[in-house]
C-alpha cells in the first residue's frame, strides 16, 4: 500500500500543473517607437576597371560603387569584425596584421543617386528601417504575450 501511495505521488509530481490547468495565450506584435533611415555612399575608380571601352569601364565602376555602398550599409547594420595579430621577435614587432570583415544581408535598400565624381563613380543608397521591420515581420511574425487565460 505504501508503494502505491508513493507511486501516485511521483506520478502527480511528474505531471505538474499542466494536466490540471489548460490555457489560451493571446499574442500581440510589438513595434519600435521610431525607424531611422540609414544612408551610405560607395565609390569606385573608373580607369582601372576591366573593359575594352570607356563605357564598359564606366558600367563596371557603377556596379563596383553599388557593391561598396552595400558594404557600407552592412557595416552600419551589423558592424565590422576586426581581427588583429602582432608578432614579436627579440621584443621588436616583426609583423602587424589587422583584418576587417563585414557579413550580413541587406534587404529593402534603394539607390537614391548614381553619379561621376572626377575619375570615380559614386552610388548613394538609402535603407528605411521601417521597410526592413515590415519585411522582418512578414517573415518571422515576432510576438509578445498579450493575455493568458487559464481554464
Amino acid at each position: 500500500m505504501l508503494r502505491l501511495i508513493g507511486f501516485i505521488i511521483i506520478l502527480l509530481s511528474l505531471s505538474g500543473c499542466s494536466s490540471v490547468f489548460d490555457k489560451h495565450v493571446e499574442y500581440e506584435v510589438q513595434q519600435p517607437d521610431s525607424y531611422p533611415i540609414l544612408r551610405a555612399i560607395g565609390y569606385a575608380p573608373i580607369a582601372p576597371q576591366p573593359g575594352g571601352s570607356a563605357q564598359q569601364k564606366s558600367i563596371m565602376a557603377m556596379k563596383a560603387s553599388k557593391i561598396e555602398a552595400y558594404r557600407e550599409l552592412a557595416e552600419q547594420v551589423y558592424g565590422q569584425q576586426l581581427q588583429g595579430n602582432t608578432s614579436l621577435a627579440n621584443a621588436i614587432a616583426s609583423d602587424d596584421v589587422l583584418q576587417a570583415k563585414v557579413q550580413g544581408v541587406i534587404r529593402g535598400a534603394r539607390v537614391t543617386r548614381s553619379y561621376v565624381v572626377g575619375d570615380s563613380y559614386a552610388t548613394e543608397l538609402e535603407l528605411d528601417m521601417k521597410l526592413v521591420y515590415d519585411l522582418y515581420v512578414t517573415q518571422t511574425k515576432p510576438r509578445k504575450i498579450k493575455k493568458v487565460t487559464y481554464y
